[in-house]
């Protein structure tokens, strides 16, 4: 295999645009799902997540089974958080994909680390810095630029300001997942939180699911449980521990760089596979938009430097763009 004879460095690039890659596809598989049938947002959820638990649950028994037992204070924490990340955040923005295009939700979902900014600002007693109010003006003026594109192409106000706002809502939910993260990644470990946080979540969705809709609603035509396998395993799993290996191999800094790929790759796609228009404004806004997020990424990256692996799972989720499980 000719990737045995690479160097670490040329290894890790690899796995972090793959990472990358099957983060930008997730909404390439809802809106191939919405294509395929009418699927309700909860159901395709549940069938992401129901797909996903096996793999979480045999990464959570690995990492955990020399690590000593949660406190109560551990599940309390870990029942908040994954509801606002994985289950909250993922809810929302599936909704909002039936209403926006795929590469408007990806630059939406990608402000969430300006988002943090603000809620350490507002809530936390943080400086908000000169830095950080230019990555604000830049990554919200992209937003307008790419806000503005879908607003032409679908003709309907109404219906792009509920997406948008479904998608603003799932964005602000993962930013106060992630504000809350690194109090819970010291005490548990990156992946091992991870995997939990995920059951955690998975439970809340078959809930809702069971709540809100019939059983028979699981039976959907197969390109429908395709993707939801596909979002299983190459948009959640797999990207979770391409990322973690190729930070391990080149650092944060470097993945925060080639994360940006996200919603690029997410525009490239959406206009190959679902016919989305492409237009100069809407380049323009990803252009503003990434260039706002690297702002603060790359300002949170250099903060954490030096703090271990911690530190480094954080950044990790920020480079991700709308990282992680969730995305």
């Amino acid at each position: 295999m000719p990737w045995k004879h690479w160097s670490a460095e040329r290894i890790g690039i690899a796995l972090a645009v793959l990472a990358a890659f099957g983060f930008s596809f997730k909404a390439i598989f809802v809106k191939l799902a919405y294509a395929a049938a009418s699927v309700h947002a909860i159901t395709l959820l549940t069938l992401r997540m129901s797909f996903t638990l096996p793999i979480v649950l045999c990464v959570s028994l690995w990492v955990g089974r020399s690590t000593p037992r949660l406190a109560r204070s551990d599940w309390g924490l870990l029942i908040l958080l994954g509801l606002l990340g994985y289950y909250g955040a993922s809810i929302l923005d599936f909704v909002g994909l039936q209403y926006i295009s795929a590469a408007l939700e990806r630059l939406i979902l990608f402000i969430y680390p300006t988002l943090t900014v603000l809620i350490g600002w507002l809530f936390m007693g943080k400086r908000l810095q000169r830095r950080q109010v230019a990555a604000l003006v830049l990554s919200y003026a992209g937003i307008g630029l790419a806000f503005a594109h879908d607003l032409e192409v679908a003709g309907d106000v109404h219906t792009v300001l509920i997406g948008a706002a479904f998608v603003f809502g799932s964005a602000l939910s993962y930013a106060m997942y992630s504000a809350g993260t690194e109090t819970a990644i010291r005490r548990l470990g990156a992946i091992r939180f991870a995997a939990l946080a995920m059951t955690v979540s998975t439970v809340a969705t078959q809930i809702h699911f069971l709540v809100s809709q019939p059983l028979s609603a699981l039976v959907q035509p197969m390109p429908v449980y395709l993707c939801g396998i596909g979002m299983a395993i190459f948009s959640t799993a797999l990207p979770v521990f391409w990322q973690s290996a190729a930070i391990r191999r080149i650092g944060s800094a470097q993945a925060v760089l080639i994360g940006t790929l996200g919603p690029v790759l997410t525009i490239f796609f959406g206009w190959g596979l679902l016919d989305e228009p492409v237009s100069l404004p809407q380049l323009m806004g990803a252009g503003l938009v990434l260039a706002g997020v690297l702002m603060v990424v790359r300002r949170a990256t250099t903060s954490h430097s030096g703090r271990g692996y911690a530190g480094t799972a954080q950044s990790a989720r920020s480079q991700t763009g709308s990282g992680g499980l969730l995305r």
